[in-house]
């Protein structure tokens, strides 16, 4: 199979893991620059992952037939954190189903009655920060989402499990993040309440006791009058009049907590950083925000009049994709881009080097915004949520947040980034993060 795959670096898998973990995306740019579109890395344990970044190439593996081209198999490094029921670990029929049981409650509609806690949770988040003191806007940003994630996916209203379940889901984050090994399966073993791992299946016993309690008191009690995601999915029914199952129901949920909590932060954090680093950016958003709500909060249905904040959040979002590439496992032989797949690879189509080919994106390293209102890019140019027929679910729910988040924090602060700080790419699990938590200093607070 080595031989047959497109080039790439020579040395040791173990090697290329380690220089993944610590310096991701010069390894990405270097690997550009001496092998083109295509290259071939090796991680131990692991299948080969051929990485493509041709528009071309992309098209080809998202339109490709899952059959062949399989992106549960691709994401199987995720099961232990998400369990085996998760959406992101299924293929064929089974995906089928239970992606269109997710579905109706991420329907863009719905998205509006979720609004109202995005805000009010923004709100409060920005009352708490201090003035003239240096913060990590970054861990904000996670308090602000994990919360939308509690109150909006699992319905959990103020009290002990909604203590305990948040501080467990944030004690787990920290400990993948200050060990990002854990992420790979050879390292993820149990010695005990002392290792690394052994903490993180800790931790994931007692949320799932606290989360399978909630499943049997909410079936107890019903579901009516609620809203929230949770709710709605104990309600589903598939087309054989079968609900979820409490396995199905605890892995999608962790899923929802995990693509949803965790990513939204980091691009809200990097979202900050380009904005307080580009001044005319922050101005002309300034602008928009007070123009749209004339001094007023800015309800749901004027959110699609912030052009330039949605333009901005997607120009962060090319510049700095914080998951670098998505998977397919070859099930059977295929052809993509001209390059011979055997079965057993991972076609993987690269975010991060799509989103910065100078010939569909100009000056890629240039942070313009303009250049999502001058032109709107295809699905196979630009795709921070994946593309085909695993475009995440979450995408417009993530958006809608990152919008309301940021409306109210150009309404209402003047900030700007701690002295002498400068950003730097660091992993956070599966994302990439900046460093240092992203410190700024509020300098104003609006009431």
């Amino acid at each position: 199979m080595s031989s047959t795959l497109p080039v790439g670096p020579r040395t040791p898998s173990v090697v290329q893991m380690m220089r993944w973990i610590r310096r991701p995306i010069p390894m990405l740019e270097d690997c550009r620059t001496r092998y083109g579109d295509t290259f071939t890395i090796r991680f131990p344990a692991v299948a080969p992952m051929v990485l493509f970044s041709d528009p071309a190439a992309v098209k080809e593996i998202f339109t490709g037939s899952p059959d062949t081209l399989r992106a549960g198999e691709a994401n199987v490094i995720l099961e232990p954190f998400l369990g085996s029921d998760s959406l992101l670990l299924m293929d064929g029929a089974r995906h089928k189903r239970e992606r269109k049981l997710l579905m109706p409650p991420f329907h863009g509609e719905r998205m509006r009655l979720y609004g109202d806690v995005m805000r009010t949770l923004a709100n409060e988040a920005i009352d708490g920060w201090p003035l003239g003191q240096a913060f990590p806007i970054h861990h904000e940003m996670q308090r602000i989402t994990l919360e939308v994630i509690l109150r909006t996916v699992f319905g959990l209203d103020d009290g002990p499990q909604l203590t305990r379940l948040r501080d467990l889901l944030t004690e787990a984050a920290a400990l993948i993040t200050d060990h990002p090994l854990l992420m790979v399966g050879f390292f993820q073993r149990d010695f005990g309440r002392l290792s690394a791992w052994g903490r993180a299946m800790r931790l994931r016993e007692e949320a799932d006791r606290i989360l399978f309690a909630e499943f049997a008191r909410r079936r107890s009690a019903g579901t009516a009058g609620r809203d929230d995601i949770l709710s709605l999915l104990l309600d589903a029914r598939d087309e054989h009049g079968q609900p979820m199952s409490d396995a199905e129901l605890r892995d999608e949920m962790m899923t929802l907590l995990i693509a949803g909590h965790e990513t939204t932060a980091t691009t809200l954090a990097w979202l900050l950083h380009r904005v307080l680093t580009y001044p005319s950016v922050f101005a002309r958003l300034r602008d928009e925000v007070q123009t749209v709500g004339h001094g007023e909060p800015i309800g749901s249905e004027r959110l699609g009049e912030l052009a330039f904040l949605d333009a901005t959040i997607k120009e962060t979002m090319r510049t700095m994709p914080i998951i670098p590439m998505v998977g397919r496992a070859v099930h059977t032989p295929t052809s993509i881009g001209g390059v011979e797949l055997p079965v057993g690879v991972v076609a993987a189509p690269c975010i991060y080097l799509t989103h910065h080919r100078t010939d569909v994106w100009g000056d890629p390293h240039v942070f313009r915004p303009e250049r999502f209102l001058e032109h709107k890019p295809g699905p196979y140019e630009f795709f921070p949520f994946g593309g085909g027929t695993r475009h995440c679910i979450g995408a417009a729910f993530a958006s809608y947040e990152m919008k309301i988040v940021m409306a109210q924090i150009l309404a209402r602060l003047e900030l700007r980034t701690a002295p002498g700080y400068q950003a730097r790419v660091v992993r956070r699990g599966i994302a990439f993060a900046p460093s240092a938590g992203m410190p700024v200093v509020v300098e104003r607070r609006a009431a």
